[in-house]
């Protein structure tokens, strides 16, 4: 019997979507939903949200926007799980015991939050002034969000890839630490869709509400004909041979034309199509796409009460997922019944517990690195990159061999090689002490393995 991929999706209710959202992420999320080898689970990540927003009115009218422009788009609900994050309470305590064990450094190394403190230390403020546990945790909380459900794919931006890295080294320190040769967590895979529309809003930037450059969803039909209007083109007239490859206008309607359609798009274009006449025509080709799935927003964004009971029928799909698997997260840390309960291989816990661990990932070039982390979590060595799993496995398996280790230090740093080669890397450090001291904290870690 073939294992089902199982995907998993959240969207930040902090905003109301736009054209951008639906043709780059939305779009996209429900076509894929409808593979029968996909099991997908679409949330809406309003936990997410309280990082990122402190008006609960605009939370609370995202939260309704963007579950009514899923259920319009097509989404079904009857293949899905769709839920709301806060309606999962084993999400927030699955946090809680990934937080245990994430390693502070790992978190210190998070995009979102060394931005923001790059950001006070060039205005000389304090380096965390302003910053909430939220935001130095928020990659916790989205590898519970991951790991919760053992999602095999995960779609994200490049900007988020970080992140699904995160949620795998949090996920393989808890299987090392309370596995016993048990993997509770999948290790997932962030899903880069090259193929993903990024469109341009009306300024030829990236659509984004930061930009005030939108086009509305499913507002109105006026709203949306009078943002196409105000879409920035250059000054030739009606008559004059225009340029479709660098048209904003143009790549916006190849992003929801069919092939043909778009083809005779560009044939009208280099045979002077006036611009107020090509507005109209993307104008039309977008209200007949979406004229429909418009309507039905608006249907359900009158009738609240019917998207509350599909959300609440979601909700207790995916705890049928979640409860029963978190009682046995809770039984593998300790947080057991006193009832019936069996002695704990304390003796072999401990053990494990001191071991350092390898942890390998891909790069966006294909090719595979690995890092060495120390028991608590703290990196001792990164990589250099290898073309296949296979060769950088091959490093980690000498490393644990128990042969002298070739370490070369230059400067305040140090690396690692093999067979007259550098493989890895030690960060910089402050002193020649302080490198010392990793040296033989490299040392150290690399004993256990040799076991």
């Amino acid at each position: 019997m073939t294992t089902r991929t199982r995907i998993l999706t959240g969207i930040t209710t902090t905003g109301t979507p736009h054209l951008g959202n639906y043709a780059g992420a939305i779009r996209p999320a429900i076509l894929a939903s409808q593979d029968a080898n996909a099991d997908s689970f679409y949330f809406l990540a309003d936990y997410h949200a309280l990082i990122k927003c402190d008006d609960p009115q605009r939370i609370q009218r995202s939260r309704m926007e963007i579950a009514a422009t899923w259920l319009a788009g097509g989404l079904d609900v009857n293949r899905v799980t769709f839920y709301r994050q806060s309606d999962i309470p084993e999400i927030p305590e699955l946090t809680w015991l990934l937080t245990c064990v994430a390693a502070k450094g790992l978190l210190n190394r998070a995009h979102a939050y060394k931005a923001s403190v790059d950001k006070n230390v060039e205005a000389g403020e304090d380096p965390d002034a302003g910053i909430s546990m939220g935001l130095y945790s928020y990659p916790v909380l989205m590898a519970a969000d991951i790991l919760m459900f053992n999602a095999h794919k995960v779609p994200v931006g490049r900007d988020q890839i970080q992140h699904v890295e995160m949620a795998r080294d949090i996920g393989q320190r808890f299987n090392h630490l309370f596995g016993n040769g048990k993997e509770f967590f999948t290790m997932p895979e962030a899903l880069i869709e090259e193929s993903v529309a990024t469109l341009p809003g009306l300024d030829g930037r990236k659509m984004s509400k930061s930009y005030d450059n939108t086009i509305p969803l499913f507002t109105s039909a006026k709203d949306m004909k009078d943002a196409i209007s105000r879409i920035v083109t250059d000054s030739r007239a009606p008559g004059e041979a225009k340029d479709p490859d660098n048209s904003h206008l143009f790549t916006l309607y190849q992003a929801f034309a069919t092939k043909a359609q778009e083809e005779e798009f560009r044939g009208e274009l280099l045979q002077g199509l006036g611009w107020g006449e090509a507005k109209n025509r993307l104008f039309q080709l977008l209200d007949g796409q979406l004229g429909e799935a418009r309507e039905r927003y608006h249907q359900l964004m009158s009738r609240p009460s019917d998207m509350e009971d599909l959300l609440l029928v979601g909700a207790k799909k995916a705890r049928a997922v979640a409860a029963p698997f978190l009682a046995e997260l809770r039984e593998a840390v300790g947080l057991r019944s006193f009832v019936n309960q069996a002695a704990a291989p304390v003796s072999a816990k401990k053990k494990a517990a001191k071991t350092a661990r390898f942890v390998s990932f891909r790069e966006d070039d294909g090719s595979f690195r690995f890092r060495l982390l120390a028991a608590d979590g703290e990196q001792l060595l990164l990589s250099r990159n290898f073309a296949d799993g296979k060769a950088a496995g091959a490093v980690t398996k000498q490393l644990q061999s128990g042969q002298a280790l070739d370490v070369r230090t230059e400067g305040l740093r140090f690396s690692v090689w093999l067979d007259g080669a550098a493989v890895a890397d030690s960060a910089e450090f402050a002193d020649p002490a302080s490198l010392d001291a990793a040296v033989e904290a490299l040392r150290i870690a690399l004993a256990p393995l040799e076991d």
